[in-house]
């Protein structure tokens, strides 16, 4: 197959939808000789900051020397985000190779269940990252859950630290209607003497984690309370003091912006203190290092000057509000916003704008290339409510070009509403990518 047919058979396999369940997932690692075994791990579940909180701890465990296996998803434009070596995405040749072998190894194999084998897209998906991490001989991989975590693909490892990041609404007709339900889910990635760092702070969703905690006889490590982070300075360049589990480590830096980013930063610190704790030695240079060179495309990444163009992934409610507080900071450094926003019509829109809309001058309506991005009339009409300065476009190039042509070099320009409108952007930066091809979808 080429990269192309190869994308295009990984997101066929979107027709098998979304299976809660481990059984397919332990049935193909086995098929493919339990790679999972073959490597120490770290696994990150919760509602938003998994991806920003694995960046920061893979570029600490770098820093100190080791070997560091990355997966998270969604990707912003190529597949090859998905699997990363030491930073590195692999290549396309590597993901199809990958994905011919675990096609090969389950095709005409029999379910538990007595029928064919039909993995779906994120059980091949990690089936493939897992693999590559066995083959690479990484000395750790850092594991961001998909959706929940109890049932969830990457819910085969046997991790030396569990990470909980946060618990709000999302998925509620998988997950559950309440965040008690969701953080069930979630706390199902803790294992038996593993400890645990969450950042979660509602307390039915505590109790939730500290139960599953007990029964599985593991340590809590909670934010704010047992670590954190104290005298935050906050600018373009971010300085705190972190209050850890067992050490504290004052003026440590991070590039990534806003506050929650400080949070997500002491996640990964408490995490590296626990994979110590089990004999993987991080030096404190090595913790400073990681962490100031940490970045995580789509979250608060610039991506152009005069005007500022900043791209931000939120694409719920929580993470909505996570980047208003932001831009309240960062926007007195202008002197106008323009908001480019493009939403997936089965999320919650209202919450999102609610929180984004007021904070613009000017908004720009777009739709990411994807298949259930709401449609712009919907959506302009939606922000009608809320604003009176309202412009719509087809694409997300076609709202940069437009933002751009309407703003002054002391402006600023946020896109946000989706990982897939960022990841639509983030290809408006770099000519010749397609997002829509590589995300399987063609015209």
């Amino acid at each position: 197959m080429s990269y192309q047919e190869t994308i295009d058979y990984l997101f066929g396999l979107q027709k098998h939808g979304i299976k809660f369940g481990l059984s397919n997932s332990i049935q193909l690692m086995g098929l493919m000789g339990d790679p999972q075994r073959r490597f120490p791990s770290v696994h990150i579940a919760g509602t938003n900051g998994k991806g920003s909180t694995a960046a920061f701890l893979a570029c600490m465990l770098r820093a100190a020397g080791y070997r560091v296996g990355l997966y998270t998803s969604p990707h912003l434009v190529s597949f090859t985000e998905r699997i990363r070596i030491n930073g590195v995405p692999v290549t396309e040749e590597r993901v199809v190779g990958l994905a011919e072998r675990v096609r090969a190894r389950y095709e005409n194999v029999r379910s538990a269940e007595g029928g064919p084998l039909t993995p779906t897209f994120f059980e091949v998906t990690t089936a493939m990252a897992f693999t590559c991490f066995a083959e690479e001989r990484v000395d750790i991989a850092v594991v961001e859950a998909g959706m929940g975590g109890r049932l969830d693909s990457t819910n085969v490892i046997a991790p030396l630290v569990s990470v909980i990041t946060n618990i709000d609404l999302e998925h509620t007709e998988y997950l559950g209607t309440t965040v008690g339900l969701i953080a069930s889910e979630k706390a199902g990635i803790i294992k038996p003497g593993v400890p645990v760092v969450t950042g979660a702070v509602q307390p039915e969703v505590l109790a939730v984690i500290e139960q599953q905690a007990r029964l599985a006889g593991s340590p809590v490590f909670r934010m704010p309370q047992d670590f954190g982070a104290e005298q935050v300075a906050t600018d373009r360049e971010q300085e705190f003091d972190y209050r850890g589990i067992f050490a504290r480590l004052p003026r440590l830096r991070i590039v990534m912006l806003g506050r929650h980013q400080v949070g997500n930063a002491c996640m990964a610190l408490a995490a590296a203190e626990c994979i110590g704790k089990a004999g993987m030695k991080i030096p404190e240079t090595a913790l400073r290092a990681g962490l100031a060179d940490a970045v995580w495309e789509g979250r608060l990444e610039r991506v152009a000057q005069r005007p500022d163009i900043y791209l931000d992934g939120a694409h719920n409610p929580a993470s909505a509000q996570v980047l208003a507080d932001a831009l309240r900071d960062l926007k007195r450094s202008y002197r106008r916003m323009v908001l480019v926003v493009g939403i997936l019509k089965d999320k919650d829109y209202r919450g999102i704008l609610d929180r984004l809309v007021p904070l613009a001058d000017r908004v720009v309506v777009t739709r990411p290339h994807y298949s259930r991005a709401l449609d712009t009339a919907s959506l302009a009409a939606e922000i009608s409510t809320l604003h009176g300065d309202v412009a719509s476009t087809e694409c997300v190039a076609e709202a940069i070009d437009l933002a751009r042509r309407e703003t002054a070099r002391d402006d600023l320009i946020i896109i946000t509403g989706s990982l897939y409108t960022v990841g639509d952007a983030r290809a408006a930066f770099r000519p010749g990518e397609d997002p829509g091809m590589l995300r399987g979808l063609k015209g």
